[in-house]
């Protein structure tokens, strides 16, 4: 939540509390005629954050948003889940952002194709960087090619009807089990998806074709697989409390795994979440001993990792099973103790482990070397997004983001590279929830602030090209973009059909079709 408090002088700064934390956002006093012009790079939540908090902060702002895609708002479309529909009315916020006389939109503008970094920066006072996570992290476990298996990221965009993956075609007319890696929210996610009765699936936005292969869906069996254990999974009790109360869902989880070790105690304390989380595990450990004939089941496997993944005998590359290793829970019980303590537990693939994050009472998972096999027609591998550099960013890999200060980005350790900025998971990794970009959208505008306060940023000189920059370049380039005008016709298009089928919309989920109704 944030609480507001109010300026002591004209031209103060406003204090703001966010999350346990102070932030000072300015009302910054140009001290140049010429306005400042700002291409962000991404409209997803944390490009909207971004733009809706510069225009608020700086009168002569001019923002250009672009996006590869030619629809906006980034993962509020593609990745919130259909059946979420309460999550996503922060697109109403987004689109009167949108529709600010000094805010545009370019969608189906790429950068690298349509317009490169350099000549961006050349264009515009400020750019801020904030195209996410568009690539998935690898296990780089033997068999990890294998037909059947996919990442998350992939399932996800195949139903909400990303126009990259409407072509996706997911093993579930001939698969009877799924296994999901991972414990957090968007593993519980695509569980839920699997498992929820189509009928009510069909009154939400999912693509029509993603709708169509579910209700002629083979499968009956999800596991939802963690290195580590209950104490340690890393959903919210919102999004388990809902997978969990699935009608006529029988729910299995092993009542030893549950049995909580000192070191879990001591994480469970520190984590009201967590707790909660452990709670609803619990519950449901006790709740059913045996499923009935047709019911769809769910099994929570916790202390597993993936060794292996096993291909077919009839030797189609597809495959058919996980060999998983058993673990057990290594790490420091007490910060200030350095004795090392072994358990019983583990999680699922957090994005760095304890020993690189230096966090006492993390603990990690080791193999034990006992191994079992769990029979398969899909996999779906929800480890982790990935960011991806563009040509002339810096970029480090290990980490997946853009080095950076406070948004400002880094060419090297000490240097900063002027005028280039970054917000979102782009900055901080993939993590966090769509509030957390507000956050992280704050933070870079106010760096911002402070370099153009201080004269590391300058609209003094001769004023950049911007917007009428960028519309010549397009159009020297043949590049045929969507402004938020053609966006509105998709936007129309999708309700009016979605109407029809007691549906919020009907997604358009083609390159063509969008880029034809756009331009109509």
């Amino acid at each position: 939540m944030l609480q507001f408090f109010p300026a002591c002088q004209a031209g103060a700064k406003k204090m703001v509390i966010f999350r346990g934390r102070t932030l000072f956002l300015r009302k910054f006093s140009s001290l140049s005629s010429h306005p400042l012009r700002v291409c962000i790079v991404g409209s997803g939540p944390a490009g909207y954050y971004t733009a809706e908090r510069l225009l608020k902060a700086h009168q002569k702002a001019e923002v250009d948003i672009i996006d590869r895609l030619p629809t906006p708002f980034g993962l509020v479309r593609s990745g919130v889940a259909p059946d979420h529909q309460e999550t996503k009315v922060v697109i109403n916020q987004f689109s009167r952002v949108g529709l600010n006389e000094r805010c545009s939109f370019f969608g189906n503008v790429n950068v690298g194709s349509s317009v490169s970094l350099s000549e961006l920066r050349e264009m515009y006072n400020v750019v801020v960087l904030a195209y996410g996570a568009e690539s998935d992290r690898d296990l780089g476990v033997p068999g990890e090619g294998l037909a059947g298996i996919h990442s998350a990221r992939e399932f996800v965009w195949w139903y909400n009807g990303h126009p990259d993956f409407s072509q996706l075609r997911p093993n579930l007319k001939s698969a009877e089990t799924a296994v999901v890696l991972g414990q957090g929210n968007v593993a519980l996610d695509v569980a839920r998806i699997l498992l929820r009765p189509t009928a009510e699936l069909a009154r939400t936005d999912i693509a029509n074709h993603a709708l169509a292969s579910l209700q002629e869906s083979s499968i009956r069996k999800v596991y939802l697989v963690g290195r580590r254990g209950p104490a340690q999974a890393a959903c919210t009790a919102k999004e388990l409390r809902e997978l969990l109360g699935i009608k006529d869902l029988y729910v299995n989880i092993q009542e030893g795994d549950l049995i909580k070790s000192p070191a879990d105690e001591e994480e469970l304390k520190n984590s009201r979440i967590q707790r909660r989380v452990h709670e609803l595990l619990s519950k449901a450990a006790i709740s059913q001993p045996h499923p009935v004939p047709g019911q769809r089941e769910l099994h929570f496997l916790f202390f597993r990792r993936p060794d292996e993944f096993l291909s077919s005998d009839a030797g189609n590359d597809q495959v058919a099973g996980v060999n998983f290793e058993k673990t057990v829970l290594k790490g420091l019980l007490h910060r200030n103790k350095g004795h090392n303590c072994t358990f019983h537990n583990s999680d699922l693939f957090d994005f760095i482990s304890f020993v690189e994050n230096g966090e006492s009472g993390k603990q990690s998972a080791v193999g034990t070397g006992q191994f079992e096999e769990v029979e398969c027609g899909m996999v779906l591998k929800s480890i982790g997004y990935k960011s991806v550099p563009v040509d002339g960013l810096p970029f480090d890999q290990r980490k997946g983001i853009v080095p950076n200060f406070r948004g400002r980005v880094l060419s090297n350790a000490s240097v900063l590279d002027k005028g280039l900025y970054v917000v979102g998971w782009l900055k901080r990794g993939p993590t966090g929830i769509i509030g957390t970009n507000l956050y992280c959208a704050i933070e870079t505008v106010e760096s911002i602030h402070e370099d153009l306060e201080q004269g590391v940023l300058t609209t003094s000189t001769t004023p950049k090209p911007g917007r009428e920059g960028l519309l010549q370049l397009l159009d020297s380039k043949n590049v045929k973009f969507v402004p938020f005008s053609g966006w509105e016709k998709i936007d129309m298009k999708e309700k009016h059909e979605g109407s029809q089928k007691g549906k919020p919309r009907e997604k358009i989920t083609t390159w063509n079709e969008l880029l034809e109704v756009a331009h109509a």
